[in-house]
């Protein structure tokens, strides 16, 4: 009797499990696919930054957040991120297995950690996830870029990026960047406005556009030169 007992829980308790995993993914799925043809009204990020301003009583501290569509971003813009931040986003399947490599290498020989994250997963972390650190995250960002990149195209990838990436404290999304380190519209950006605004991507809260660093100037021409070369989506 009690092992018909444990084994009646352990199917339950199995079942239940299965259910569970089942609905998240039914959920992400339709998550993914309403995100194609809709654009979020906030990302996880601006919404726990709203809250936390709520609750300290600090309306100064919201977060500025303002999608615009593809064609209201300027064209300099667009090359500089690809330039930046993945020169084979429009080859790679959302993984750039070159980059990871030599991510790789870098850390066996100098004990240096490198980026390799790609254009799709830094959307993935940034329009479905909240910033941390954990495993968990890691594995739900690789989910989730898995699942933008065969249901999006790499336009809407691109558009969903520019829209949602930090890009300061406060600062989400071209449009709001743009604002406020240049104060014009992300569509009237120059090609050297739109590659300093992007040298800052790596670490928005320490580098800064109205006080470039030498090193940051040597960033951005290096991307005006890469820009020249990038393909315009």
């Amino acid at each position: 009797m009690k092992k018909k007992k444990k084994k009646k829980i352990s199917t339950r308790i199995w079942k239940t499990l299965l259910i569970i995993v089942f609905s998240l993914f039914c959920f992400t799925i339709l998550q993914v696919l309403a995100f194609k043809f809709v654009n979020p009204p906030l990302t996880p990020n601006v919404a726990w930054e709203w809250a936390e301003s709520i609750i300290n009583k600090q309306p100064e501290k919201r977060p500025q957040y303002n999608f615009k569509k593809m064609a209201h971003i300027s064209p300099h813009l667009r090359k500089a991120v690809i330039a930046a931040e993945d020169q084979r986003f429009l080859s790679h399947k959302g993984f750039d297995f070159n980059e990871i490599k030599n991510a790789l290498k870098t850390l066996i020989k100098k004990k240096k950690l490198r980026g390799a994250s790609t254009i799709s997963m830094q959307t993935a972390r940034s329009v479905f996830l909240l910033s941390s650190k954990s495993v968990f995250r890691k594995i739900a960002e690789i989910y989730y870029t898995v699942l933008i990149e065969l249901f999006w195209d790499k336009r809407r990838i691109l558009e969903m990026y520019l829209n949602t990436v930090d890009w300061g404290t406060g600062v989400t999304g071209a449009e709001a960047a743009s604002l406020k380190y240049f104060s014009k519209s992300a569509q009237h950006l120059s090609s050297s406005q739109a590659a300093l605004m992007t040298a800052i991507l790596p670490n928005p809260h320490r580098w800064s556009v109205k006080n470039p660093s030498p090193y940051l100037k040597l960033r951005q021409a290096k991307i005006m030169k890469d820009m020249a070369f990038m393909p315009l989506l």
